[in-house]
Parts: C-alpha cells; structure tokens; sequence
C-alpha cells in the first residue's frame, strides 16, 4: 500500500511539473486540499490557490479553505462569484451546476491571464466521471484541466495520498454547495440558501453529525445523515429542537430520510 501511494504521489507531482505555473479551483474539500498541497510540492510560488466565494458557500467552508491554504502555504485567492445574478442558475434546471461552474471557470480564467498562469486545474477524479457532471462541459469550455482524472486517481486513490501527507481533509466528509440542496425545477433564492445554512448548522451542533444534507422540497426539509451517524437523531429531545428550530426559521415539515444519506439522491 505504502509503495502505491508514494509512486502515484509521485506522478502527480510529475504531472505538475510538466508546467510552469497553475492556478487550482481550490473549496478546501478532500480533492482541491491534495491538489493544492502537491501543487505547492511541485511549483512552489508558481501555485495559486483560488476559492470563489458567493451566498452558496456555507462560511464555514470558507473559513476552512482560508485555513487549509494556509497550513499549506500556497498563495490564496477568495473571489466573488455572481451566479445568482444568472436567471439560467436560479430556474435551477437539472444542469444548474453548468451555470455554476461557467462562472467559476471564466473568473478564474480571466485571473489566471491576469497573472499570466499556464493552466487552470480542478479536483475531478475518476470516479466523477460517472456520475452525472454538467459542470464538466463549462470545463471543458474554459480549457479547466484534470489531473486526478487524467492519472486515473480514484477517491480512494486521493484520501490515502492525503492521508500519506497527513492532510487533515483526508477522511473530510465531501461537502458540495448549498444550491446541490435545492429539488430541482425550484427556484434557488438567497432565502432558502439561507435556511439550508442554518438548519444544517444547527444539527451538527445538537448532535456532532459529520455527514448531512438537509434537502428542500418546496420547504419541507429531508434530512440525511449518514448511515452510521442515524441514532444520532434517535432522542426525543433532539428531534422535538430540530422540528422546533427548522420550523422557526421557515421549513413547513420536517422529515427524515430513513435510508440515509446517498450522493446524488437529488438526480434521481
């Protein structure tokens, strides 16, 4: 195992060095945290880490990524992103995350000339490609690249690697925006990324739940925890604060998915 992830640690730190400089989509996730730190690894100052910051970025994710960037030492960027002036993202279709990610990638593409970096590169790896990604179009658009794919390096692959480096993301559940919450073909408004906040930071406080979701179906709240972390919520007290607390702040009903948390439950 451990000549495995030293020789794929390595061509990672080979791919970066095929190139004089780089600019990571960096959101402080498993995924961007190893690619930031093997960039640094590799490139030194010729590696930027770049975050966008906009209303559906928990600020606890934001406040994360600027501490991972430092631990590292990698030169970080936080930038506005505008996709909520976009009427195309707010419909909030099922290729909502294409919107997203055109914003995301042209902002960093215009920084990138700006500073005069080779290329731009985000975290999808193997496993990604298999799932559905509209997001990888506006990539493809804006030139993005991915190393992790490119290497074939699955998930697995890049939480032993971080794991190796004794990066602190490497057991990080994965966290994608406050937007992914939304059931699709309802509207994303700054209300309701805000109620999905709210009501997901409640929880972990109450409970110290690692992995959750709380989905918005036309204000009714489904909860999803992980699958070991269900007896979490199995308290009378907690469920009666929860229902109390979420309804305050503007959920009609409050229900749990009893199955758990699964990635992607919203596609289907």
């Amino acid at each position: 195992m451990q000549s495995t992830v030293t020789s794929k640690l390595q061509e990672l730190e080979s791919w970066f060095k095929s190139f004089d400089s780089v600019l990571i989509a960096f959101s402080g996730g498993v995924d961007s945290t190893l690619l930031a730190k093997a960039a640094f690894m590799s490139l030194g100052k010729n590696a930027i880490a770049v975050t966008a910051d906009s209303p559906s970025i928990p600020r606890s994710e934001l406040k994360n990524a600027q501490s991972l960037a430092k631990l590292i030492g990698i030169e970080h960027l936080v930038v506005n992103t505008n996709e909520m002036e976009n009427p195309d993202y707010l419909k909030n279709s099922s290729n909502r995350c294409y919107y997203c990610k055109s914003e995301l990638f042209s902002t960093l593409s215009n920084i990138s000339k700006e500073k005069n970096i080779e290329v731009i590169i985000d975290g999808t790896n193997l496993d990604d490609l298999s799932d559905f990604r509209p997001g990888l179009a506006a990539a493809d658009e804006n030139q993005v690249l991915h190393p992790f794919a490119d290497l074939k390096f699955t998930k697995s692959d890049i939480r032993n690697i971080s794991k190796h480096l004794q990066l602190p993301t490497a057991d990080r559940p994965s966290s994608p925006c406050l937007s992914s919450r939304v059931v699709y073909g309802q509207p994303i408004t700054f209300k309701t990324l805000s109620k999905i906040e709210k009501a997901e930071s409640l929880i972990k406080d109450l409970t110290g739940i690692q992995i959750l979701r709380v989905r918005d179906h036309n204000n009714i709240a489904r909860i999803e925890v992980g699958k070991n972390e269900r007896s979490l919520l199995f308290d009378e007290l907690i469920m009666d604060k929860i229902d109390q607390e979420l309804k305050s702040i503007g959920f009609k009903y409050i229900t749990l998915e009893l199955s758990g948390y699964k990635s992607g439950n919203l596609n289907k």
